[in-house]
Formats: structure tokens, C-alpha cells, sequence
């Protein structure tokens, strides 16, 4: 069975992104997003990580209507497409190779969108 191999990013809302992402580079170290596919992006020291969702009418993380979008990192995009496909997933192969690789969208069963990443150039492991 094909697995996804981590999150390849956590993309989300806010109102002064640019101030938001120093912040957290700042405080945090979570490096700002690379200004070319010639830069790698941030790296996590591997380890635990949990996922884990809430009630939907939990308050933990702020506002109830939050958006997010997670991106998993997968090795093999079309296999897991295929998978995906076997099972009655509906998901979107985007066509276009981009430096960094490939991607397809779908969206889990309460409609939060989830993003597919193969990794190519500076992220490829």
C-alpha cells in the first residue's frame, strides 16, 4: 500500500502573511519560504508528529470556521493516485511539472482540501 511519506507543507490564511511568516521564522525558526526552487525549504528535524483531528466545534485552534490546506509529501505520485482512484477518491492530477515536482488535489470526507507533492530538484530527498 502506497503511504504518504510526511507533510510537505502547511498552508493557511492570514491577515499580514509577510509580517506573520517573520514572526514565526523569528520566534520559531521556521525558516521563510524559499524565494526560488533553487533554495531548499525548511527542514524539520525528524520525529514525532501528531495528527490529529477535532470535533468541529472545538475552539483550540482560534475561529471555528479556520481553513487550512495540508500538503503531504508522497514518493510516488501516481501510484497514489491510483490508489486513491481505486477507491472511489475523487482527486485532480495537476498536469504541469513544476521545478520542484509534481501535484494532485483532493479533499478528505468533510471537504478540507489536501495536497499531494512529489518532490523534485532543491526538495527531493
Amino acid at each position: 500500500m502506497e503511504k504518504v511519506l510526511g507533510i510537505g507543507g502547511f498552508f493557511f490564511r492570514a491577515k499580514e502573511p509577510d509580517a506573520l511568516a517573520r514572526w514565526y521564522a523569528g520566534h520559531l525558526g521556521v525558516a521563510l519560504p524559499p524565494e526560488s526552487y533553487d533554495h531548499r525549504s525548511w527542514e524539520q528535524q525528524q520525529g514525532a508528529t501528531v495528527f490529529a483531528p477535532f470535533a468541529a466545534t472545538s475552539d483550540y485552534f482560534g475561529q471555528i470556521d479556520q481553513q487550512w490546506m495540508i500538503n503531504f509529501r508522497v514518493r510516488d505520485l501516481q501510484a497514489m493516485v491510483a490508489q486513491l482512484t481505486a477507491a472511489g477518491i475523487a482527486i485532480e492530477v495537476d498536469t504541469e511539472h513544476y521545478p520542484n515536482g509534481w501535484f494532485a488535489r483532493l479533499a478528505d470526507p468533510e471537504g478540507n482540501p489536501i495536497q499531494l507533492w512529489q518532490a523534485e530538484g532543491a526538495d527531493r530527498d
